[in-house]
């Protein structure tokens, strides 16, 4: 959605049909609420987008970091940083907290307004490249032709494998437990990151009394974790949530996905290009995916705009290294140090 909400707001003239595999129910049922950086909120403003999405956007102000053992009686404060140090009145937060399904029905309608064909309960199934342009095939039989194809299903994109791009990979034997929690004090706008034996147990706050977690385990743990009912599970999750925000309860479901680092080989093609996680998918410990994801549709529409206003082709391979070279080594580099930490 924001490669093409990017590419349309510039290049009207172009044509852009979005392919959107996603149950409806899917989106009404997303609890996610991802961390958008400052540079990814600048450019859904200038995409015109963001002012329908920040009244649902909790600021984040302030980041502390611990490091200590679960059973420590204190955590020690090993780093702290905020957005407005010395109080200054112009300081905007580093970042904010946003329902993805906001954001994405924000995006869908700027989608419309730009005059973008969105066609929902459809994904790509096959692809075929002819020359100067690509011959699409989608779920239910329709058949499109394009200049250019790209990939933004995840990070096990079945586009990436059509196009025979291999990937790095390696697991961490690490789930990450996601869910909300309500909680009887105000959170301020403050984050707080505390690295546990297990992994980074992360606190983000959300509009109103409430956080949203991230909490790694090792994969067995985090079965265990989840079979457990709401009594038991609250308890484990004091023991790491802590007291200082009062009493605690879950608000939300609880799921869990693996983690690992995935990273494409290529980023780039003949007549495709990934973005977002099937390009890249790392740890969320700092939570960088998504803005990654968005820093690609920045660079990748830039790239075709530009292409398409000389008069080149955009869907060629030299047009589209461009891309390639402007966002790998930032994500390899943002990959290296997830992977560390």
């Amino acid at each position: 959605l924001s490669v093409g909400v990017a590419i349309a707001d510039q290049a009207p003239h172009l044509k852009i049909l979005i392919a959107d595999g996603a149950p409806e129910d899917a989106l009404k049922k997303d609890e996610r609420p991802p961390a958008i950086a400052a540079a990814a909120t600048r450019m859904l403003s200038t995409l015109q987008v963001w002012k329908d999405i920040e009244k649902d956007a909790q600021p984040i102000n302030e980041m502390i970091v611990t490091d200590s053992k679960l059973s420590d009686v204190t955590r020690p404060v090993f780093l702290t940083f905020g957005s407005d140090p010395e109080g200054k009145e112009d300081s905007q937060p580093f970042a904010h907290m946003v329902p993805n399904r906001t954001m994405v029905r924000a995006l869908r309608e700027r989608a419309k307004t730009l005059g973008i064909t969105q066609v929902f309960l459809t994904s790509v199934e096959n692809f075929e490249r002819q020359g100067s342009h690509v011959l699409i095939d989608l779920q239910g039989g329709k058949r499109l032709t394009a200049r250019l194809l790209v990939a933004a299903d995840g990070v096990r994109s079945k586009m990436r494998d059509l196009a025979g791009i291999k990937t790095v990979h390696w697991p961490y034997d690490q789930w990450g437990i996601v869910t909300t929690v309500a909680h009887e004090r105000e959170h301020h706008g403050r984050a707080v990151e505390h690295f546990l034996p297990a992994g980074p147990f992360a606190i983000l706050p959300l509009k109103g009394n409430r956080s949203s977690l991230v909490w790694t385990e090792s994969e067995r743990d985090a079965k265990r974790l989840l079979s457990m009912d709401d009594f038991s599970f609250e308890l484990e999750l004091e023991q790491r949530f802590g007291h200082e925000l009062g009493e605690i309860s879950i608000d939300g479901p609880r799921k869990a996905f693996p983690l690992g680092l995935t990273l494409a080989r290529e980023f780039v093609a003949d007549r495709i290009a990934l973005v977002g996680d099937a390009a890249h998918g790392i740890h969320p410990i700092a939570g960088q995916g998504l803005n990654l994801g968005f820093k690609d549709a920045a660079a990748l529409a830039q790239t075709i705009v530009e292409a398409d206003r000389l008069g080149l082709d955009i869907g060629s391979l030299p047009v589209l290294e461009r891309y390639q070279q402007w966002r790998r080594f930032d994500t390899v580099q943002m990959g290296v140090v997830t992977d560390v930490l």
